[in-house]
């Protein structure tokens, strides 16, 4: 009876946490007649629904008695979390919706109970089921021709799945940021010019990208301007983005069958997921820096698993490793956290081997710093400005002016506005995008008015540490709560570059191209598979398969998810929630990550 009784009751919770809308519920107490009208559509409506809720969920609580485990509890109070407070600000922009009152609290209570009691017993479940899980072989001529040619095959499929994608957005699918890239080039004058004093006026070209992708793309369109074509040019850049992309992605296909002797069935789902989810074909065709990037993460990653079960480091090794993570940093200017903070962890989980490893960390630490402080500095090539590291303070003073100015002096004002322009930093204040607030930061800022806005921007935190805590989750709620959604492909045409005289046009399938770009659009609306491109669901699953490999004890291999926690940290850094292309590279490479899980390596 008293298994009976509990089982009720965590349905009874789950039933809150899944069935009641906690802003629509709140907003009717204080109106009879809205509350009336709530009640009564819950009655009509969905009172049915609940009690099927109820009913599915007290068997399962009540039928699955799954052994206590730490890791899962913890696992589980964290989505839980995460569950309650990003609707809080998905809907108000604050925790009020949490501890605006007891009542609230208490309601916030039981659903965040509701919601541990099914994650608690859906992860236990989904646990044991990795334990044994092994899918069964299937033999036929075409699967044991794939499996001696696992990488000509999946290249091949997926370009014949990529070519309407190809042939419609050709010759590439511009956005602003490789536009502005492309005028750096050429020596054309754009915003980012206006944000560091340059050290030259001649050299237009900034780090605010990285300048291996500017010069690539750049120089692409250089060939097809010097013949007279500039989208053949365009489309060289493509075919050089595409070959990477589909080549990465099929080598890592022939990794997890040939080297990790994952079963055919998985690794098939895999490449059905670079063939046909659109992120794939969208983003190979855009010429975003994040494309090249992600392809040298997922590279990165196999050099992890690689070297992590390696006897000893050959010198093809290290000469592999070196320039893997050369180009994971020269690719992306965080490139160098995803490697440094993640290369290290690798030295300590492969002991025998730290004296080569470490000397490799060493030769690519002074060939990254060479590039960065010798090499570009010799081309008057001007870093990026010190704002992009800045969104997260600069948001919490915006927010702190917006809602507090009268507890700000004079004095701090003349502070904050020797960084931001203050007069409309309240009215700049996004708070889900910084874009607004670190654009007006004033370039010729010196260390000391840096260091006297943080002395402002401290004494804030003192006083109001809620409105800081506020800014900072309005600014990254969305890469955690699955309900929180944005655009995530593109396919609009951009005109910059056609203002500049270059001769860059779609051609005239748009009809296919509207086809595409539907079914690009509606994906993440599919049930179940449209969670294969939502970005809270891949950090969930990053933290899932890291709570599995703690709850196996398969701490060795945890080295492996740290580039994915870093791109993690990247994005709550980053100046935008839900921004799609911060999280690319840990989606991308979520069907390898996955497979790390299933190797059964003893």
């Amino acid at each position: 009876m008293k298994e009976k009784i509990k089982s009720a009751l965590m349905s009874l919770c789950s039933v809150l946490a899944l069935g009641f809308n906690a802003k629509i519920l709140f907003e009717s107490i204080k109106n009879t007649t809205k509350l009336t009208a709530a009640i009564n559509n819950g009655l009509t409506i969905g009172l049915f629904g609940a009690l099927l809720i109820f009913i599915l969920f007290y068997k399962l609580y009540l039928l699955n008695n799954f052994k206590k485990n730490r890791v899962i509890a913890v696992l589980s109070g964290i989505l839980s979390l995460l569950m309650i407070l990003g609707f809080s600000y998905m809907t108000y922009g604050t925790s009020s919706l949490v501890f605006g009152s007891f009542l609230k609290f208490l309601f916030a209570t039981l659903q965040f109970l509701g919601y541990y009691f099914l994650f608690y017993y859906g992860l236990s479940y989904l646990f044991k089921m990795l334990d044994n899980f092994k899918f069964k072989e299937v033999k036929s001529r075409s699967i044991t021709y794939f499996k001696l040619h696992p990488f000509k095959v999946s290249l091949l499929i997926m370009l014949i799945c990529w070519a309407p994608y190809i042939i419609a957005f050709y010759p590439i699918i511009l956005s602003p940021d490789p536009s502005f890239q492309i005028r750096q080039f050429f020596g054309i004058r754009t915003k980012y010019a206006d944000y560091v004093p340059l050290i030259s006026e001649k050299m237009q070209i900034t780090n605010h990208h990285p300048v291996i992708h500017t010069l690539l793309l750049g120089s692409s369109l250089f060939l097809g301007h010097k013949i007279g074509n500039d989208n053949l040019g365009l489309f060289l850049y493509s075919i050089i983005q595409i070959s990477i992309l589909s080549s990465v992605l099929a080598y890592s296909i022939k990794y997890m069958i040939k080297d990790m002797k994952l079963s055919t069935k998985w690794v098939l789902i895999c490449l059905g997921i670079y063939a046909l989810v659109p992120i794939f074909p969208f983003y190979a065709m855009s010429g975003v820096k994040d494309v090249i990037f992600s392809s040298m993460v997922i590279l990165y990653l196999i050099m992890l698993h690689k070297t992590l079960h390696l006897d000893k480091v050959t010198f093809r090794d290290g000469l592999k490793l070196v320039l893997v993570m050369l180009l994971v940093i020269l690719f992306r200017n965080n490139g160098i956290y995803v490697v440094l903070l993640s290369f290290p962890f690798l030295i300590i989980a492969t002991k025998k081997l730290w004296k080569p490893l470490v000397i490799i960390l060493l030769i690519t630490a002074c060939l990254s710093t060479t590039y960065s402080k010798v090499i570009l500095p010799y081309f008057k090539i001007t870093p990026g400005s010190i704002r992009e590291m800045l969104s997260i303070p600069f948001q919490q003073t915006a927010r702190l002016v917006k809602y507090h100015e009268e507890d700000i002096s004079e004095e701090d004002k003349k502070v904050i506005d020797k960084v931001l322009v203050y007069d409309t930093l309240a009215k700049r204040y996004n708070p889900e995008l910084a874009d607004d607030v670190k654009n007006k930061f004033n370039p010729k800022a010196t260390k000391d008015d840096l260091k006297a806005y943080f002395g402002v921007w401290f004494k804030g935190l003192l006083k109001h540490p809620n409105t800081y805590i506020d800014a900072t989750v309005n600014n990254v709620y969305g890469f955690f709560y699955p309900e929180k959604t944005n655009w995530y492909i593109y396919h609009n045409f951009d005109k910059r570059i056609t203002e500049n005289g270059f001769d860059y046009h779609y051609n005239n399938l748009e009809g296919l191209r509207n086809v595409l770009s539907s079914y690009g659009e509606a994906f993440p609306y599919i049930p179940v598979i449209g969670l294969l491109v939502n970005i809270a669901i891949n950090t969930w699953l990053v933290f899932i398969l890291v709570g599995y490999m703690i709850y196996k004890k398969r701490y060795r291999e945890l080295v492996l998810y740290l580039p994915a926690i870093i791109s993690i940290l990247v994005c709550i850094a980053g100046p935008a929630n839900t921004y799609y292309r911060y999280a690319l590279p840990y989606i991308m490479a979520m069907p390898l990550m996955i497979g790390f899980v299933l190797e059964k390596r003893k």
